[in-house]
């Protein structure tokens, strides 16, 4: 059935919910709505050049994006609870995941000196722009640098602020949290460990590289969300699923993370809204670029080593091992749930994602 499942690789369509809640996406949307309202009309109410932050943090959190996180998160609580139970206490738990991600994005984007997300101005460049204001002094590059920082971590106050709104009990709570802070550290862990990569490149590896996807990506992307999901179900949740969860959300997690270095060299900007080749102009020691180099002739190590280019690093043949190794990935997280105790909707919903998320176009 994986090889099947495999065969014709959808697009990145979340799975739908069924019962009241079937627009999950649109149900994220209007808590996400509604929160950044509240938050962006305090801020006003101090200074309107604070109300003017606010809403570029909101509309960076509401600029697009496929909300994967909150829904391996509803697909986590559903797989414990069913599909009867009603989503509106845990909504405002899922939706935190977005603006944490937002959070990371922006952070991201000012390491990696991007100049577009989502097919529009990253928040450094935004915030850059508005320095050209006239009477404004100093360099426009540092404010915009700056008040990025400031604005990812707002998004990261904010996040702690909508999961608090979740009517949980005590317990859970404090078991969601658990589970919400190791997910922020092991985020915080692998892009550390991304930025010393680019610092030594020479000492780094494809399994240096694959252990920064498993933080940086595969653990707050799916991994960490899905046990999240579990952990708002209460004491439902089993040994058992929390044991599935975890191999599944690591496996397709670094897939979805592999699909993103592919999608960094030989992606169409018009589809994912991000330049082609910032990880080459910055020498991102990537897992395709660290394979591309293991499997290399000595000529063509020469020309990674002088200028990377996309044919270059076809020519090794790294892409199609990396494909290699995405397909062996979900393969091995489709099967941690074959046995696991959750319901049958949830584990075909988490089918279609995992193929999904990991065959994807941007």
């Amino acid at each position: 059935m994986v090889n099947d499942t495999l065969e014709e690789p959808p697009r990145c369509d979340v799975p739908r919910p069924t019962g009241r809640d079937t627009d999950l996406v649109g149900l994220v949307e209007g808590t996400l709505v509604d929160f950044l309202a509240t938050q962006v009309g305090a801020l006003d109410t101090v200074d309107p050049e604070l109300g003017r932050f606010g809403r570029i943090a909101r509309d960076l959190v509401l600029g697009g994006g496929k909300r994967l996180r909150p829904t391996f998160a509803y697909w986590g609580w559903r797989g414990v609870v069913g599909p009867q139970e009603p989503v509106d206490a845990v909504l405002p738990a899922i939706a935190a995941l977005e603006l944490m991600h937002t959070f990371a994005l922006v952070h991201d984007d000012v390491m990696d000196e991007s100049a577009t997300r989502r097919g529009a101005p990253t928040a450094h460049r935004i915030f850059a722009a508005h320095h050209a204001q006239p009477g404004r002094v100093g360099d426009a590059t540092r404010f915009g640098n700056s008040s990025a920082i400031l604005a990812g971590d707002l998004l990261l106050v904010w996040a702690d602020q909508l999961l608090a709104r979740a009517p949980l009990s005590t317990a859970t709570l404090f078991a969601v949290r658990a589970c919400y802070d190791r997910m922020r550290v092991e985020a915080v862990a692998g892009q550390y460990l991304d930025v010393l990569g680019e610092a030594q490149p020479s000492e780094w590896s494809v399994e240096r590289a694959l252990l920064v996807a498993r933080h940086k990506t595969a653990s707050y992307t799916v991994q960490r969300p899905l046990q999240f999901g579990m952990t708002l179900a209460g004491p439902s949740a089993t040994p058992e699923v929390d044991a599935a969860y975890s191999s599944f959300g690591a496996c397709v997690g670094e897939a979805f993370q592999l699909r993103d270095d592919l999608l960094g060299v030989f992606g169409d900007p018009a589809v994912t809204g991000k330049p082609a080749g910032d990880d080459l102009r910055t020498g991102k020691p990537t897992a395709l670029l660290m394979l591309a180099q293991e499997l290399a002739t000595p000529e063509q190590r020469v020309q990674l080593a002088e200028c990377p280019t996309p044919n270059v690093i076809t020519d090794t043949g790294a892409p199609a091992r990396i494909e290699e190794l995405i397909k062996q990935r979900v393969e091995d997280g489709l099967a941690a749930l074959d046995d696991a105790p959750i319901h049958a909707h949830a584990r075909a919903a988490l089918t279609h994602l995992a193929v999904a998320a990991t065959h994807r176009p941007a």
